[in-house]
């Protein structure tokens, strides 16, 4: 490939008159931003440990109050971005938020599009514009842009559960911002329609939901139940997994991120792709195991892992008897969205 100027073979004269017109030569900087072959990655292969990590989570209980946190959030920060950068991927924002009993964080509304993977406890919830959701272990509550969302407990023992953001992407498009709110009032509780799998609403027979977003609360009992019949009805399938979609179109269940649950089955080794988009590995039941690039993550329930783009990864079942589940969250509707989707064998 050819060789390109550097910036200090220009005199200095020329490169001050450039500064001062707000002018800069591409050409020192073009392989930076157009690598061969492969896009410059700054997300690197990490693991979070749910055992390390909820002492000091709780700690973060006892040493502030809700009232001076209003989210009381441990962030999961990809060395690769920068702690301080507080992002998982390109434009994934992780956290582990934690309610006691008796808590409540209070109403808002924000640009950037959330998901909650509920990690432990119960009798907490999630009101979204008016309905209330209740937060059980696995469960997916969906917190969508520009939608006014808050949290409460009236359970014994604390609940904590896995935040999931676009954040750092609406943060770099200058885009994010919050705005406060009172408390809501309850209108109903969440929406839980039991759409049969790959049968939707007749858009000519039927006006279908008047609402973006139709279905805000996806129990983990029926995602569950979901993956285990896949498994028994198509043993020869490639991977037992399902994906959290809006039930009204199969559409993404949010705009610029998906999200999945997927099943190993007892003793299998699956080997993914590498793709372009990150992605992040939260086990929700069993043990696994996780290879990306030249490290391997052991999982335990409610460990966290994050894997770079253009990354083959394989994931192992621990157990040669029980199955291991998996919650999955990746870019690939942004990277849809954008045309730079691929796939590389």
């Amino acid at each position: 490939m050819q060789e390109l100027g550097r910036l200090d073979d220009l005199p200095l004269a020329y490169r001050e008159s450039l500064g001062a017109q707000n002018l800069v030569p591409l050409w020192p900087s073009l392989r930076a931003v157009l690598p061969p072959g492969t896009p410059s990655r700054r997300t690197k292969p990490v693991m979070w440990s749910y055992e390390a990590l909820r002492p000091l989570l709780m700690q973060a209980g006892e040493l502030t109050p809700i009232e001076k946190a209003e989210r009381r959030v441990l962030v999961l920060a990809n060395p690769g971005h920068g702690l301080e950068k507080m992002q998982a991927s390109a434009a994934m924002y992780l956290g582990m938020q934690l309610l006691l009993p008796g808590e409540w964080a209070p109403s808002h509304k924000h640009t950037p599009n959330a998901v909650r993977m509920i990690v432990e406890g119960e009798g907490a919830y999630t009101t979204v514009d008016g309905e209330k959701c209740p937060m059980s272990r696995g469960d997916l509550i969906l917190t969508p842009t520009g939608l006014w969302h808050e949290h409460g407990h009236d359970g014994k023992d604390p609940v904590v559960w896995l935040d999931v953001l676009d954040l750092p992407l609406v943060y770099y498009t200058e885009t994010s911002y919050a705005v406060e709110g009172k408390e809501q009032a309850v209108i109903g509780t969440c929406l839980e329609r039991s759409y049969a799998r790959g049968v939707v609403p007749s858009p000519v027979f039927s006006r279908g939901s008047s609402r973006q977003y139709p279905m805000l609360r996806y129990p983990w009992a029926d995602a569950r139940a979901a993956l285990l019949s896949l498994a028994e009805t198509q043993p020869a399938i490639e991977a037992v997994q399902v994906a959290y979609v809006n039930p009204e179109n199969g559409g993404d269940c949010q705009n610029i991120l998906g999200f999945s649950a997927l099943m190993l089955r007892p003793g299998e080794t699956l080997n993914l792709p590498a793709r372009s988009p990150a992605m992040v590995f939260h086990l929700i039941e069993g043990g696994a195991e996780v290879a990306v690039e030249d490290q391997s993550f052991t999982l335990s329930p409610a460990d966290t892992c994050c894997a770079p783009g253009y990354t083959p990864v394989t994931l192992k079942n621990r157990s040669a008897s029980e199955p291991a589940f998996i919650f999955v969250a990746d870019e690939s509707p942004l990277h849809k969205k954008l045309g730079v989707y691929e796939v590389r064998a």
